[in-house]
Parts: structure tokens; sequence; C-alpha cells
């Protein structure tokens, strides 16, 4: 693994650059087809959040749910589009990372400072809440199948998920993890349809009720909070989509952005096909006594609810791939640009398990799972996929003040601001109240 000396002339100093981007996962390869793109988006989107949506609607009620469900898909879609247009607005660069359009926006150091961190925050987040999320479905598709075993702790089924991706992990970039993606974008499809499809079948509750469930106007503010969270993480794809961007072929006659755009729509329809059936039904359905994860509260049949339990593990898997690859192509520029370490299968094998294991280790610690989804949500989320590209927007493109362009980033802005505040106040306090009740490792 040994460190290189620095390299003396500017053609050297290329060639190494050159050797070093056709190494690291994001850059490296550039055939991507646009339907490949479409399944990124639909595996990076449709996150676990979609089978918490009837309970954040059950905290946000008919009226405000509705609306804000239907205004995040327009709002994320638009930014998603300025982040396409983005991508390739200087002629003859690409901009293959969401830091360094940042850097290109705020400048070298600012623009480092204000997208890493908050990108890190998503991705390692979302990883770990993975984790947990996978290890909790395989637990409730053991306990489904074979409801009088001896019951598993949780923690040994997070491991065995893990241990699926310290295989997984050594694909070397996105085109060679587009098979798994596929998968998940299916899975994802699967499980929301069985999700609502079951739904119906069990018909409206009895007994079934709409209000607010908190009994206090404190706690109904707070889960309100919460809930803005739990939605802002269900449209996360952001923080990945110029690494997908990247991966797709480019010529000044044919640029990246016609495949990618075709790709995105597609996406969204899948989005919104999975999205408003499971978050309106499941809720119309249960009523305020939906549980967290929509699965939980449909007990049977019990081979459906086993099947969609396995759909959200297979899922899961690649979702948690997806979020990786651009914390594994920050890591190895680092290890390789920095620290001078020379590019190798090794290399590549240690630091990728290191942050397997780290995810691990964190969501075995910590599996409260809806807390984190919406502190997360409010705190990163937020800005990247809300805020950030329309802030980057009018950095760049300096829209006339008072025009179109400029008032929809406004108001973006603004009510992604909201949400970045709003958000994490509510979902801290469930996390307190929660880990009042919790033992660690039970």
């Amino acid at each position: 693994m040994g460190t290189q000396g620095p390299p003396t002339s500017i053609d050297e100093k290329l060639a190494r650059q050159k050797e070093i981007d056709d190494w690291l996962p994001i850059s490296s390869s550039r055939n991507a087809k646009w339907w490949y793109s479409a399944f990124h988006n639909v595996t990076a989107m449709v996150g676990a959040g979609v089978l918490g949506l009837p309970y954040a609607m059950s905290e946000l009620g008919w009226g405000p749910g509705v609306v804000i469900m239907v205004l995040s898909w327009i709002i994320t879609l638009y930014t998603l589009w300025q982040m396409v247009e983005m991508h390739e607005m200087v002629p003859g660069k690409r901009f293959d990372r969401y830091h360094e359009l940042g850097q290109h926006a705020f400048g070298e150091k600012l623009g480092l400072y204000i997208v890493v961190p908050q990108q890190l925050i998503v991705e390692v987040g979302v990883d770990i809440v993975y984790m947990v999320t996978g290890g909790k479905s395989l637990k409730k598709f053991h306990d489904t199948v074979c409801s009088t075993c001896k019951p598993i702790k949780l923690t040994y089924f997070i491991m065995i998920f893990a241990s699926v991706h310290f295989v997984l992990s050594h694909l070397p970039n996105f085109n060679s993890i587009s098979g798994v993606s596929l998968a998940a974008a299916v899975m994802s499809l699967s499980y929301s349809t069985i999700a609502w499809g079951a739904s119906v079948d069990k018909g409206v509750q009895d007994n079934v009720e709409y209000g607010y469930k908190a009994k206090s106007t404190a706690g109904t503010v707070f889960n309100f909070f919460s809930a803005l969270g739990e939605v802002a993480f269900a449209y996360a794809g952001h923080n990945v989509v110029l690494e997908i961007q990247a991966t797709i072929p480019s010529t000044p006659e044919k640029p990246s952005k016609g495949p990618m755009w075709r790709g995105v729509i597609v996406a969204y329809i899948v989005v919104a096909l999975c999205y408003f059936p499971v978050a309106l039904i499941g809720y119309w359905m249960f009523g305020n006594g939906v549980s967290d994860n929509i699965l939980i509260s449909l007990e049977n049949p019990a081979w459906l609810i086993a099947m969609a339990n396995m759909f959200v593990v297979i899922h899961v898997i690649g979702s948690y791939q997806i979020y990786a690859m651009p914390v594994f192509d920050m890591i190895e520029t680092v290890l390789v640009k920095k620290l001078h370490f020379k590019p190798s299968t090794t290399l590549r094998f240690i630091s990728r398990n290191i942050y397997v294991a780290f995810t691990m280790f964190v969501g075995i610690t910590f599996p409260f799972f809806s807390g984190l989804l919406s502190f997360f949500g409010g705190f990163a989320f937020a800005p990247t996929t809300y805020f950030l590209p329309c802030v980057m927007w009018l950095a760049i493109y300096k829209p006339k003040k008072y025009s179109l362009s400029w008032i929809a980033n406004w108001i973006c802005i603004i009510l992604g601001l909201l949400l970045m505040i709003l958000a994490p106040i509510g979902a801290l306090r469930n996390i307190i109240l929660e880990a009042k009740t919790y033992e660690f490792y039970s």
C-alpha cells in the first residue's frame, strides 16, 4: 500500500491525475444508458421512508399532509432539474460530484465547507438508518415465517444484513452496481404496491380516527415538525444525482443532461406511484392508529407481509450501495490525493470494510429508527434537497430580481429553511422520549 513521492513535471502530474480519476468510483466508468439513471434515481429516492409516510400523514393530518406531500414532490423535482442542468454548465467541464458544484458556486474552500459535511451526514446517515431498516425487516421476516421460533436479538439481524455489504462494497463503481440497483428499484415498487394493496384489502378499520393522537397541543406541534422531517427524508435522492449523471457519456452535441433528465422523469413517475397511494391509502384505512412502518400495521396474510419485508431487505441492500458509493469516492480521493497512497485493491478493501463496519456498529448501538430518520431528514436532507441547489443557481446564474426564476428559487429556499429548522426540533423530542425506555444492545 506504500506511499508515493510527489510527481515532478506537469505532464506526469496530468497523467497521474488521469490515472487516479480512472480508478476512483465516480469518474471511472462513463458508459451508462439513460435507464440506468432511472433506476439509480428510484433506488436512491424511494427509500424505506415510504413505509413511514402513512404515519407522517397521521401526524400532519389530511389537509396539511396532502399539501406537503405534493409540494415536496414539485419542489424536489425542480431542484433536481437545476442540478441536472448545472452538471455541465461550464463548457468542457463536468461537475461529477456535489461538492465540485459547490466549489464552483461558493469558491474553493467555502464550497467544500458548505457541501461536504451535509453530504456526508446524509450519505452516512442513510447508510446507518438502512442498516437498522435491513435488520428490522429481516427480523420481521423471521418472526412472521416462524412465529414459534426462539426470538433472536435485532443486533444479530443487523449483523446478518451487514454481512452482505462486506461483499457488495467491493464492486468498483456505479455501473457495476447497476444490477443490484435495478433489483432494488423493482423491489421498491413491489413492496409499495403490497403496502397499499393489502391496506385496501383490509378496508377501513372499525373506530378509525383521523384526529391528532397527541393529548397536548405541544405534543401535536412537535409531532407535526417531526413528520416534516420524515417527508423530507422520503425525497432525498439529490445527494447522489450528480454522481449518477457522471456515469452517463457526454459530447458537446449530445450532453449528458438529455438522457439524465429522461431517467429522472421516469424515476419521478415511479416515485409518485409509490408514495401517494401508500401515504393516502395507508392513512385512510388505519387513521392515526397506523404504525411508523405500515407493514407492521398489516399483520396478515402472513406470507404476503413476509414477502414484502424480504423485498424491503433487497431494496435497502441496493440503496445502501448507492449512498455508500460517493462516500467511498471521498474516502479514496483523500487517501490517494492527499495522503499519497497508491491506488490499489488492498487500499479499497481495507477502507471500504472499515466504513461498512462503522455503519453497522452505529446502527446496532442506536436503532431508534423513525426519530433518527426525522432528525437527519430535517438537518441535512432539507438543505441538500430543497434549497442548496437554488442557492447555487442564484449564485451562478444571477437571475433578475423578481423574475420568475428568482421568485421560485426564493420560495424554495424559505420553505427549505423552515423545514431545516423545525423538523429536527420535533425529532429530537421523539428521540429523547424513546431513549428513556431504551436499553443498549438489547
